[in-house]
């Protein structure tokens, strides 16, 4: 930004070169393209997850039933961290093995494992697919907001990235080739340095 704000300030200065006028220009076009573009292309890449998800989350409500199961079987199982002093805490997990009727009236069972302990003939809801499958929770629409939101985020911030990225690589080439014009300079004025006006 100190670039940017002496770009005016040395627009007329004999001392100012013309690596330093392009620095500033590319710095002044890196800070409007990061001010401008980079929250366009988090706002674009948020409005394309947001659909999307959207899309999903429909599908999902539409595909998706909530089904009472019957519980058969109770087997407790141990918490997964059963160490003596991170595990005293921690509850018990419950496999279940479970029967429900899917949407067309087929049986099905399956294993499910829950955290809280139920007792065998007792029911409790399960989310199955169009087969009877069980399946997680649909997605909802405050979810995909959010990580559409998430996205837009990301995207953006990694735009912003790429283009102060990119600026530094433009600034780091630029200041290789003026040490390069220097040192082509040292070549050519080096042998004669401080010997002007001397009669050898």
């Amino acid at each position: 930004m100190r670039t940017v704000a002496g770009l005016w300030r040395w627009r007329s200065n004999p001392l100012c070169r013309r690596t330093d006028r392009r620095e500033a220009w590319l710095s002044l076009c890196a800070v409007l393209l990061i001010a401008l573009a980079a929250p366009l292309a988090g706002w674009a890449a948020a409005e394309t997850a947001h659909a999307a998800l959207l899309r999903t989350a429909h599908e999902q409500q539409h595909q998706r039933s909530r089904i009472p199961a019957t519980v058969q079987r109770v087997t407790v199982l141990p918490p997964l961290d059963s160490e003596t002093e991170t595990g005293a805490g921690a509850q018990n997990r419950h496999r279940i093995t479970a029967r429900w009727e899917g949407p067309d009236g087929t049986p099905h069972t399956g294993v499910i494992v829950l955290r809280h302990p139920v007792e065998p003939g007792s029911r409790f809801p399960v989310w199955t697919d169009a087969h009877g499958r069980l399946t997680s929770r649909p997605m909802s629409t405050h979810s995909a907001r959010s990580y559409s939101l998430l996205a837009g985020l990301a995207i953006g911030a990694l735009a912003a990235g790429g283009l102060e990225a990119a600026r530094r690589l433009t600034v780091r080439l630029l200041l290789r080739r003026r040490y390069a014009r220097w040192d082509e300079e040292w070549v050519r004025i080096g042998p004669d340095w401080g010997r002007t006006g001397t009669s050898t």
